[in-house]
Formats: C-alpha cells, sequence, structure tokens
C-alpha cells in the first residue's frame, strides 16, 4: 500500500511541475514589471523623470507586469490543466480540453448557488472570489488541483469507451468532455456544502503554522529538503505557498491566501513598506542555502578527492555548484553525497531548517518564484532594496554556511571516509556520452516493455514500472545518473536540469522503436518488444539448416487459435497500437468464454505481473504475445487467473489463463484479445487464415519467409 501510495504522489508531484515551470518566467515579468512600475521604489532610485508614467519605459513595463500577473492570478485553472495533462495516460489533449470544462463548470455551479442561497459573503468570511469572471468559494490551487485529478481519474477509465451504435459518436474520447461535465456540477454542488468547512480548517492550520513562531519555520525548511530525495518536496510545500495554510494577509483591501500570493501581491503594491515575514519565512530560507552553503560543500568534496580525480569531478562539482548559486536548483549536488554519506545529508537538512530560522528571525522578506539562487535573490532581494526586504542580512549568514559547509563536510569525509565524487578509490563518476545512452537507459529501467509511465521534472526522470525486480540502478548510475531512488513501482533516476534533454533524446529512441502513438504512457500497450525469429514449431532447427528441406516446411509457421470466439483483423480493434501493427502483426478475437489456450508447443518467456499479457516462445525463439483484453492492465490482475509460470514448458491445447469477462467489461475495458507475432525476424509476412468464429485449435495464422 505505501509503496503505491509513493507511485501515486510522485506522478501528482510530477504533475505539479507543468503549472510550476510557468512560475519563473511569470515571477520575471512581475518582478521586472512591479518594480519599475511603482513610483516610490522609481523615486528611490531617481528615475521618476525617466521612467514615471507616460514615458515609454513604464509602457513597457506596465506591459510586464500585466502578462506576469495574469498568470498568477489563473494558477488554478492552470493546476487543472496541468494536474490533468500529468495525470492522463494517454489522449492527454482531450484531458486538457476536459479540464477547463469542468473547470469552469464547477465554479459556475458553485456561484449559481452562492446567488440563489444568498450567503455570498456571509456564508465564510473572505470564503469568496472573482475566479475567471465567476462569484466562487475561494478554493486556490486546491480547486485546480480537485479538477486535474478528478478529470485524469475519469479520462484513464473512460476514453476508450464504447457506446450503443446510435450513440457511437460520442464515444471514446468525445465521451471525456461531456462526462467530465456532468460530474462536476456533482462536485460543485458538494463543494458548495463541504468546501467553507474544509476551509475553515485550512485557516486554523494556518493560524497554527503561524503560532508556531521560529520553531514552526525550522521545522518547515528541515521537511522540505527531507522530502528532497522522494521527489515530493512539490507536493509539501505548496498549500504553504498558494493556500491559508500559507497565511492570509490584507492587501489593498483585498484578502490573499498563501504565502506566494502574499508576495507577489505586496510587490506590485505601491504601498508596501516591508514585505510579510509572516509570508516570506516559507521562502527566504533558500538563499544563504543554496547560494553559499552547498557551493560551500561542493567545493569540500573537491577538496578531498583523490588527485587522479580532481580534473574530473572538478568540472561537475563545479556545474553543480554554479546551478545551485545561479538558479537554485541543486539535486545535482544534494545526490553527490546523499546515498554515499546519509549522516551529511541529515546534517544538510538540520542546516536548511536553521537557514528558515535565521531569515525568520533577522526579519528578511525575499519572496520567490521557484527556486532560491541568486536570479530570486537579485530580483525579489536587491532590487526591491533593502529597506523592504532586509537583504543585507543574507550575506553575512551565507558566508558563515559557506565556511560551515566546508568545514563540516570536509571533516566529515576525510574521518569516516565517505565515498564522496571524486574520493573514492575508482572514479565512479565518468558519464557515459555513448550514443546508445538511451539504450542503456532502457536497459537499466528492465527494458521498453517494463515501462508503464515515463515523464521528467526539473532534475529527474519519473517512471513507473510493470516489474520492479527488473531495475538495474547500476547500469543507470553509468548513464551519468547522480542516484537512483525506488519505492515499489515507483522510480526517480536523477540527473540535474539537462534531464529534459535526455527525456527528449529517450523520447526520440522510443519512437524509432514504438511510433509515439504507442508510447508506453499508454498501458494497453505495455507488451515486450523482444525481437524474435518466428519458425514452425514442427520443423526442428538443424533441419532448418539443410539444403534438402522443402520450402513449404522451412518458410512457414502455423499459429492455433487460443480460444473460442470471434476473430477480428488487427486494424478494425481501433485501439490505436494493435491495430497500427505497431507492436507487431497478427489478429484479434473477440472470446465468447473466459479460457485462454495456448496456440502451440511453447515455453512461457513472461507472465505479467498484472496477469494481462503473457509472452510465449516456441523452441527457435519465435514470440507471441496473448494481451487479454484491451487496457487491462489496470485492472492490477482482477478477474484475471494465469495457470502458467514463467520458464514452464506447455504444450499446444494447454490451459494458460481463464479471464472474467463480464468482470472485465463491468470495469470499463474491452474484451477483445490480441494475438500479435512481435519481432517477426526475417518473415515476409503473416496471413491471416480465417475470421469470423473460431474454436480452439483452428488454424488461425500462417507466418511467411
Amino acid at each position: 500500500m505505501k509503496k503505491h501510495l509513493f507511485s501515486l504522489l510522485q506522478r501528482i508531484g510530477q504533475s505539479f511541475m507543468l503549472p510550476i515551470a510557468l512560475l519563473p518566467i511569470a515571477g520575471i515579468f512581475l518582478g521586472i514589471g512591479s518594480s519599475l512600475t511603482n513610483t516610490n521604489m522609481l523615486a528611490a532610485y531617481h528615475l521618476k523623470g525617466l521612467m514615471g508614467p507616460g514615458t515609454a519605459p513604464y509602457i513597457l513595463f506596465s506591459l510586464l507586469n500585466s502578462a506576469g500577473s495574469i498568470i498568477f492570478d489563473n494558477l488554478p485553472i492552470l493546476f487543472a490543466v496541468g494536474v490533468a495533462i500529468g495525470m492522463a495516460r494517454s489522449e492527454k489533449a482531450t484531458a486538457a480540453l476536459s479540464s477547463i470544462v469542468a473547470f469552469f463548470v464547477m465554479h459556475s455551479t458553485i456561484g449559481s448557488l452562492i446567488t440563489y442561497t444568498g450567503r455570498s459573503h456571509s456564508f465564510l468570511t473572505g470564503a469568496t472570489s472573482e475566479i475567471v469572471g465567476i462569484t466562487s468559494l475561494q478554493m486556490g490551487v486546491f480547486g485546480g488541483i480537485i479538477v486535474g485529478l478528478g478529470v485524469a481519474a475519469l479520462h484513464n477509465r473512460f476514453y476508450k469507451i464504447e457506446l450503443p451504435k446510435v450513440f457511437s459518436f460520442f464515444g471514446g474520447t468525445h465521451f471525456i468532455p461531456i462526462i467530465s461535465a456532468i460530474t462536476y456540477v456533482g462536485i460543485g454542488i458538494l463543494m458548495f456544502y463541504i468546501w467553507p468547512p474544509i476551509q475553515i480548517l485550512i485557516n486554523d492550520a494556518g493560524k497554527l503554522v503561524l503560532m508556531s513562531g521560529y520553531g514552526g519555520t525550522f521545522v518547515y525548511g528541515l521537511l522540505e529538503r527531507a522530502l528532497i530525495p522522494f521527489g515530493l518536496h512539490h507536493v509539501f510545500y505548496m498549500p504553504f505557498w498558494q493556500t491559508a495554510v500559507g497565511g492570509r494577509e490584507l492587501v489593498n483591501g483585498q484578502l490573499i491566501e498563501g504565502a506566494q500570493n502574499i508576495f507577489f501581491a505586496e510587490l506590485a503594491s505601491p504601498d508596501t513598506s516591508h514585505f510579510s515575514v509572516a509570508a516570506t519565512r516559507f521562502m527566504s530560507g533558500k538563499f544563504p542555502l543554496m547560494m553559499f552553503g552547498l557551493p560551500g560543500a561542493a567545493l569540500a568534496m573537491y577538496t578531498c578527492a583523490r588527485p587522479e580525480n580532481k580534473k574530473a569531478v572538478g568540472s561537475l562539482l563545479l556545474s553543480a555548484a554554479i546551478s545551485s548559486a545561479v538558479t537554485g536548483i541543486t539535486e545535482p549536488l544534494e545526490f553527490a553525497f546523499l546515498f554515499v554519506a546519509p549522516p551529511l545529508y541529515v546534517i544538510h537538512c538540520a542546516f536548511a531548517g536553521l537557514s528558515y530560522m535565521l531569515m525568520h528571525m533577522l526579519n528578511v522578506g525575499i519572496g520567490m518564484t521557484f527556486s532560491g539562487g541568486f536570479l530570486d535573490f537579485f530580483l525579489f532581494g536587491i532590487l526591491q532594496g533593502n529597506t523592504k526586504t532586509s537583504w543585507l542580512h543574507v550575506i553575512p549568514v551565507g558566508i558563515l554556511y559557506f565556511i560551515v559547509y566546508f568545514i563540516v563536510f570536509r571533516v566529515m569525509i576525510l574521518k569516516f571516509n565517505y565515498q564522496t565524487p571524486g574520493h573514492e578509490k575508482d572514479n565512479a563518476t565518468s558519464v557515459n556520452n555513448a550514443d546508445n545512452k538511451s539504450q542503456q537507459i532502457l536497459d537499466g529501467l528492465g527494458g521498453l516493455e517494463n515501462i508503464s509511465d515515463l515523464s521528467c521534472c526539473a532534475t529527474r526522470l519519473r517512471v513507473t514500472l510493470h516489474r520492479p525486480s527488473k531495475l538495474n540502478k547500476e547500469k543507470l548510475l553509468s548513464t551519468g545518473a547522480a542516484a537512483v531512488v525506488a519505492n515499489g513501482d515507483g522510480v526517480q533516476v536523477v540527473y540535474g536540469p539537462e534531464v529534459t534533454v535526455i527525456h527528449a533524446r529517450l523520447q526520440d529512441y522510443i519512437a524509432q522503436i514504438i511510433p509515439a502513438s504507442s508510447s508506453t504512457a499508454d498501458n494497453s500497450a505495455a507488451v515486450p518488444t523482444t525481437s524474435a525469429k518466428v519458425s514452425n514449431p514442427a520443423v526442428s532447427a538443424e533441419a532448418k539448416d539443410s539444403d534438402n528441406l522443402s520450402v513449404a516446411d522451412a518458410i512457414t509457421d502455423i499459429v492455433y487459435a487460443p480460444c473460442n470466439g470471434t476473430v477480428i483483423p488487427l486494424k478494425e480493434i481501433n485501439d490505436g497500437v494493435f491495430s497500427e501493427g505497431y507492436i507487431g502483426e497478427g489478429l484479434a478475437i473477440e472470446p465468447v468464454d473466459g479460457s485462454f489456450y495456448a496456440p502451440f508447443d511453447c515455453s512461457v518467456a513472461m507472465v505479467f505481473d498484472t496477469h494481462h499479457a503473457i509472452a510465449l516462445h516456441t523452441a527457435n525463439d519465435t514470440e507471441l504475445i496473448l494481451h487479454v483484453g484491451l487496457d487491462t492492465v489496470k485492472l492490477n490482475g482482477q478477474h484475471l487467473e494465469v495457470f502458467v509460470q514463467e520458464g514452464q514448458k506447455i504444450q499446444k491445447g494447454d490451459l494458460i489463463l481463464r479471464a472474467d469477462l463480464e468482470g472485465i467489461q463491468s470495469a470499463g475495458c474491452r474484451t477483445v484479445t490480441p494475438v500479435v507475432i512481435t519481432g517477426a525476424g526475417g518473415a515476409e509476412s503473416v496471413e491471416l487464415l480465417k475470421t469470423g468464429p473460431v474454436h480452439i485449435g483452428d488454424d488461425v495464422l500462417k507466418v511467411h519467409y
């Protein structure tokens, strides 16, 4: 249960990355625009005459201010779309459109109920706001997340639904915005009644956090760093940044909730004398840590490196230190010592909590968009002036942090002989730059057929595997990964900021093997792609090499019907994967009962953990995939019972699997079963011998060489 929860949380965290990735550019627009249109700031820098109201620069910066504000003002709908895209397994564009529909419907429903009940302002103080022109409950990004997760769940279940022929136009992906709209009318009604009490709890949690004082700030900073290895920090800090858990402030007569929202509202206000430290305490602590502390740790690791390794690790550590100091991306450095020296990471987490607490105590009021590097420090600290931010306090604390990190890391590495980069006897930091890097990544993940879901965030590949036991961490580390974090079927491969390029190249490489529309993100296509040679099981390997062997015997292979039912050409099942021949050639059978038998003499090459597919090999390595139903991988073995195991030799007609067809259909899956020859080697074609009704043992396929 915990393993599946980790996998779910990492997918949710990854889905947050799409809207979060907008924050840096939105923050830059808003920071520059707000700062350089603030008449008080212009006067302080004696620029009012040159850049004041009515001048061309003022108009330009006003445009930037508006461009940044519109993004932050509409974060809830951006989260709705981003989460739906991130959580949808396939047909992501449909999920995105449906999330917009659901978002509007939910808030319109809430708005109508507010109007009809006359509870617009008395229902809960500060609970309403204007959302895309609709008076609705103040749900913040939680409203968007509720929509995104719900629509993704509906989408993943129904995007292949088949309706009666008279309604067939509304089936498949066309059904998703329809069911989303209907569902979110109900959810809108539900939210109208249950969200205000939730809002009270959130407000109370915010008051509790506020009352926690410096100790609470320390715990926040410690936990935020402690969750980095698991990739769950986005899930942790988002409520503080975007909801009342992170505080509530009245800015220009408007009640603002969430630490980051408060900071940017104050940034846009000309009346701000000092940014709210009650809000920025959830952000300011990153600056000493990322600009000074971790670079100090990098220098310590470099000085501890063996002389023969210093040249190799120097460039890597320098790059990681610059990344941390300038952009606030710290994972490449943190993962350099996390696994080889866990006590150092524990100390690092404690130092992180202390940094947040010190910034709180020193009244530092610097906000951020995404990370705590110099870019945000300059934009939201230095540029705003020390009077409003107290940014000068960061410098002495930062210098102290650099020294402390350097001393502590150096002493502990040498005393306990931690195998940090370059300090190990054999330099393990070399990066494999060969052209087959993508293939090595796939091999490390257990092969393409083992991948259920593949995506990336700012620094790491995020992968869900069918069979975690096939993970090869050593092979992944040899591709230049800083670390591999695995929990259940969820895996994170940490590469650093270049991960987006690695992910793009990996997707391109996969497209060369199986075109994009059959990506393993669509679990119905999660089948092995092992190259196999198709041959007649009745013909021995020695006979195939004989010059006297008849051509008719040597160039064909017969596959027999594995079940009773109706044979359908693959192209007619319209699933976008098997029907297009991406997996291989063959046929599909609509079974009339749930018993499936061996289609020839063979051995069992693979039984998927979810029991939805079985790979069979003949003695001559012909590979056949029996894929029971479409999209049945999501059933996790329900309604499916397997009677064979990997490595077992079986004969034609042996029972291999039994399926509850009614149960599969009631779960929203189709029962049509592809029978596919994968990687048919030198075969010229696979001939379909029969369509229509078939019985177990009938000849259904012939492979020609």
